[in-house]
């Protein structure tokens, strides 16, 4: 048999090795090493603690182990607020944040939405934090090229590079997590990216990787960061996390060409319309903020108490307008300007009053409307809840429910009869085990619809597992 070599003569190996010396540093700095450390500083990787308590009876004399987790997080504050998966964060003890510059960092739990699996956590430390930067998910392309940046295994700051497979992908993880319109991509995704960001060319991110699917390759998801700062936007609320009301009515505007806030209304008599918002105005700073969008505004007043000043600068009629905004205290419910439509479940034949329970875990008592008094719900609820009672340290108390309200909706459901909270509150995402749960309410007052927030304490369902991926 003849075997071939290949063959190199001196010349042409001094020719080879010349073209390699003579590729500079500054050439190898592609469009992708770029993004990636446009992006990197602003990744934390998750290291987590929590305790796994013996099986066995009361009298078991084995102590509980420790089970360390994994995750990854991105900063979306300076002040140390980041974004990350529930499923990373959920029942643990500890969280520690560890940088690229191998600065390290406890951090805290500060709010989640088990139904979009995220989580806002913020680190315990003063320094300033390098906010990511942000692009948008609406104009995204099949074949795109984008970065998965996280902690896969523990591998802290590692970077995969992969294309965008699909978009509006709808994954079922389990029987209890179920994700609407992903992002799919063949950028490796693995245990510890979860909570990471799937990042564009330009170094924004357009993502938040969350699963993979088992067994198969490349097939990982990401949770559109147009969807993501939507979520955002709820959970550093200035009013659930501060108690602190500026009465805006919002509306995002993000495509390929511009991402900015509208004022799309205000309340009537809150802080926003004292200060002269108006419907059309487009919001482009408040104090040192820069505003995108509902998610900056917020976390723009965050920090900020009831009586502080913020100039808000606006752009009104093509000319810019200085307006003092004046934060007042939320106090609960709020008029609904627009129509949120509840999701109906069927009615349970059932006259009895609230029990024990919903006292406790609500602080209400109330009973169902008769038929003779639907009407004053107006057309669009099929009935309510009168209150018949508030205990005055209950949440309900606490949010702005009043004796004598009609209770029409909780959390996303109609409340027609005390059958329907049972069930609400028997639901995946109200079964909590790390601290109440927060639940939009609705109630009738008068003529007019109100809502706010309430922090149920729910009993703690079976543990589910769900890999940190």
């Amino acid at each position: 048999m003849t075997h071939w070599f290949p063959f190199l003569t001196a010349r042409s190996a001094l020719i080879l090795l010349t073209g390699a010396v003579a590729l500079e540093a500054g050439d190898r700095r592609t469009p992708l090493t770029q993004a990636a450390a446009r992006a990197i500083p602003s990744v934390g990787n998750i290291h987590t603690e929590k305790s796994a308590n013996p099986q066995n009876n009361v009298f078991a004399s084995e102590k509980g182990r420790k089970i360390n987790g994994m995750g990854t997080g991105v900063v979306i504050d300076e002040r140390g607020y980041m974004i990350t998966n529930h499923h990373v964060v959920a029942d643990v003890d500890t969280i520690r944040v560890e940088f690229a510059d191998k600065s390290s960092y406890l951090a805290r739990r500060i709010n989640v939405d088990r139904d979009h699996d995220l989580a806002i956590i913020k680190i315990e430390g003063s320094k300033q934090f390098k906010v990511i930067p942000y692009g948008t998910s609406s104009d995204l392309m099949v074949c795109e090229p984008v970065i998965a940046i996280g902690n896969p295994f523990g591998y802290e700051g590692s970077a995969t590079v992969g294309y965008i497979s699909a978009l509006g992908r709808d994954v079922e993880a389990n029987e209890t997590q179920f994700y609407k319109n992903l992002i799919q991509t063949d950028a490796a995704i693995n245990p510890g990216n979860s909570g990471g960001p799937l990042v564009n060319i330009d170094g924004e991110v357009i993502g938040i990787n969350v699963a993979i699917r088992a067994n198969a390759q490349k097939i990982g998801f990401a949770i559109p960061i147009d969807d993501v700062r939507k979520i955002v936007e709820r959970l550093i609320s200035i009013e659930h996390l501060e108690k602190t009301y500026h009465g805006l009515i919002p509306k995002n505007v993000s495509n390929a060409t511009s991402r900015m806030l509208l004022v799309d209304g205000t309340h009537p008599d809150s802080p926003a319309a004292t200060a002269g918002l108006k419907a059309g105005d487009v919001i482009l700073h408040a104090g040192d903020v820069d505003i995108a969008d509902g998610a900056d505004w917020e976390r723009s007043l965050l920090g900020h108490h009831v009586g502080d000043k913020v100039e808000v600068t606006v752009r009104r009629s093509d000319k810019l307008e200085k307006i003092t905004l004046v934060l007042g205290e939320y106090t609960g419910g709020r008029v609904v300007s627009h129509s949120e439509p509840l999701s109906v479940r069927p009615v349970v034949k059932s006259d009895s009053v609230a029990d024990e329970k919903y006292w406790s875990q609500l602080g209400l008592k109330f009973v169902a409307l008769p038929d003779s008094q639907k009407s004053v719900v107006g057309p669009k609820y099929r009935g309510g809840l009168r209150v018949t009672d508030v205990r005055t340290d209950g949440p309900s108390a606490n949010n702005g429910i009043v004796k004598g309200d009609i209770l029409v909706g909780l959390d996303k459901w109609e409340t027609v009869l005390p059958d329907n909270i049972d069930w609400i509150l028997r639901q995946p995402h109200a079964q909590i085990t790390d601290g109440p749960v927060s639940m939009k309410f609705f109630v009738i007052r008068g003529t007019e619809t109100r809502y706010g927030y309430l922090s149920v304490a729910a009993a703690a369902p079976p543990r589910i597992a769900i890999d940190n991926r």
